[in-house]
């Protein structure tokens, strides 16, 4: 049996420059050079994952990938004084799960829905905890769900640098 991983995601980025600009600023994303399509386009390394971005204005749904940061705290308020917080497609911003996880999720420049994650609530800051919501009072538990993780491996958060 052959076991796949994944390599890269692709979204739409009707504004290239902009888009590279976000994700460079706010994730800390590198440029990558990108092979020659016949039309313009930009890929950035995610670790050892890659994100392309290409150039069609593609329907905003709520489909997506999902980030892990070394600094959920500052990223959450970075993307806060940027005004790209996503309160429509889950009702609300910033979830806990059930498992002490979070979810926060976001909107770039072309309008994609992106999730970032991370492995602990109870290592955030107070003022990151204060506008989270769980997702318990949202769905009520059952024993299905009782082992659902976001983390195939279980993480530790990171202390901030």
């Amino acid at each position: 049996m052959t076991i796949a991983r994944l390599n890269h995601v692709s979204v739409s980025a009707p504004d290239l420059d902009e888009s590279v600009r976000f994700y460079t600023e706010l994730f800390g994303m590198e440029v990558l050079p990108a092979p020659d399509f016949g039309y313009p386009l930009r890929w950035l390394r995610v670790g050892d994952l890659q994100l392309h971005l290409f150039p069609r204005p593609e329907p905003r749904t709520s489909a997506h990938f999902a980030l892990e940061v070394d600094d959920f705290d500052a990223l959450y308020e970075r993307a806060k004084e940027m005004g790209i917080l996503d309160d429509h497609t889950h009702r609300h911003h910033l979830w806990e799960l059930q498992s002490g996880e979070v979810q926060l999720y976001l909107r770039d420049p072309a309008g994609n829905l992106i999730e970032v994650v991370w492995p602990d609530a109870r290592s955030l800051a107070p003022a990151t905890v204060a506008d989270m919501r769980k997702r318990e009072s949202d769905r009520p538990r059952s024993a299905a769900t009782l082992d659902a993780t976001l983390f195939l491996t279980r993480q530790t958060a990171r202390p901030a640098p």
